[in-house]
């Protein structure tokens, strides 16, 4: 039988797992924004701006944005989307500066 200290101390121990596991999570989530936004801003705000406001359709999907950042695009008139997957741009980054194009946008 479990006595009623053991399901206390149990009971904090729970919680006190669970609050580490909420602070690592919100500071992993922080560090993945904070890295995009570097990103951002180290290969795209030239070209798209601070905010994201120049030659970004906000509305494609976001499946389509993400190939034409790994993939690159011509565009009407110059300046042309550099293939950025050949620049060791990975899937996965793409698809967080898309999300983080779209979230600058609103």
């Amino acid at each position: 039988m479990i006595t009623r200290l053991q399901k206390v101390l149990l009971l904090l121990t729970a919680t006190m797992v669970a609050a580490f596991l909420l602070v690592v999570s919100v500071g992993a989530h922080a560090t993945v924004q904070d890295d995009t936004a570097a990103l951002y801003k180290s290969k795209c705000v030239a070209c798209h701006g601070a905010t994201a406001e120049k030659k970004f359709d906000a509305s494609k999907p976001d499946e389509e944005l993400v190939q034409v950042t790994l993939k690159g695009k011509k565009a009407e008139k110059p300046p042309n989307m550099p293939a950025f997957g050949e620049k060791g741009i990975t899937a996965d980054q793409a698809k967080a500066l898309v999300a983080f194009m779209k979230a600058q946008k609103h």
